[in-house]
């Protein structure tokens, strides 16, 4: 050849441009449950990750009278992040709605402020709602500062420790009532959120015990899901898969995201990972769960999908605070310089 590089087959090579066009382009980010968090910010879009999550809370942007469900709320919220060379890409924590889950009086009144939250993030840009069907309790853990690997601290659950507390003051509730209201719920608002081309992803229940403190929980299973979506089946009804609530009710990763992924109904992704089962688990660092999460992180691309991820639920490591469990600022930076090896490596290994 005389020293010159040889030439790829042009069509093979075309062939291998149009798929990786296809490929998978994941969208990172990271959460702000608490309000702004300058360091974070400054740290995330040092990484790399120009992502952000949020709730939707008046005192975040310094509006206590205002409304979760108020434009000039959201609007707000998006350009706090738009200032800083973020964007806010998923609603996560909506309009309250223990009433609709619950079914009790007041539940219309809460659809309809739900309703005008969909209405509202259309208006501003946001397009997905990462909500749950957990009333009163929302996600549960027996045990907030556990040691985990070289004393980093992590949440774990132990339901022997649980099974016995006390009732809500809401009573007891049967998990055909929760079916019930669920179904209600989605039939008054999935067609609202066509109109408005927002997505809503189901958040699965955790953990994804039968029952905690008198109140049912129905969202414990990938099965459940798929019952879920025949409710009001529709392009804006699907889930946020999150790893690993889905890893504890037992469920394989890649089958579950498979599943889903091929029928569009992931719309949303928390990167996780656990070690145990439904009744007695604990976080651990991404590297030191139970799940192969190279495969995990590979079913994605498998699928096509290109929608938000963030990750979930990080151990407390040395130095940081342990206020907010789950979501230390060094647990977030080992967490995303993982999940971006695994995305570099599955693409590497592509090309």
């Amino acid at each position: 050849m005389g020293g010159l590089t040889a030439v790829a087959n042009p069509v093979q090579e075309i062939v291998r441009t149009n798929a990786l066009l296809k490929e998978a382009d994941l969208q990172m980010g990271l959460a702000y449950f608490w309000g702004f968090e300058p360091q974070k910010m400054k740290l995330s879009k040092q990484m790399g990750v120009n992502g952000a999550i949020a709730p939707a809370n008046p005192n975040m942007v310094g509006m206590k009278d205002g409304k979760a469900w108020d434009y000039e709320v959201l609007k707000a919220i998006k350009d706090g992040f738009a200032t800083e060379g973020l964007k806010l890409q998923v609603i996560e924590s909506p309009t309250p709605l223990d009433k609709a889950k619950l079914g009790l009086p007041g539940k219309d009144e809460e659809i309809e402020h739900f309703i005008t939250f969909m209405k509202s993030i259309s208006k501003v840009g946001v397009d997905t709602v990462c909500y749950n069907w957990m009333p009163v309790i929302n996600w549960s853990r027996t045990n907030m500062e556990k040691p985990s690997r070289g004393g980093a601290l992590v949440s774990s659950f132990n339901y022997e420790e649980a099974k016995n507390q006390p009732l809500t003051p809401y009573g007891d509730f049967s998990a055909e009532t929760m079916w019930k209201n669920l179904d209600y719920f989605l039939k008054a608002v999935v067609p609202e959120a066509e109109k408005a081309g927002i997505k809503l992803a189901l958040h699965p229940d955790d953990p994804p015990v039968d029952k905690l403190r008198g109140i049912s929980r129905i969202m414990t299973s990938a099965d459940a899901f798929k019952r879920m979506l025949d409710i009001y089946p529709s392009p804006n009804n699907g889930i946020t898969m999150c790893q690993g609530s889905f890893a504890t009710m037992g469920e394989d990763i890649p089958t579950v995201v498979k599943y889903f992924g091929e029928r569009d109904k992931i719309f949303f992704v928390h990167f996780r990972d656990i070690r145990g089962n439904r009744l007695n688990f604990e976080e651990t660092f991404y590297d030191d769960g139970q799940n192969d999460m190279y495969k995990a992180m590979k079913s994605y691309y498998d699928i096509g999908y290109k929608g938000p991820i963030r990750p979930d639920h990080v151990p407390t490591m040395a130095g940081d605070s342990n206020d907010h469990q789950g979501y230390s600022l060094l647990g977030s930076l080992h967490a995303v310089g993982y999940m971006q090896g695994l995305m570099e490596a599955i693409k590497k290994s592509r090309t």
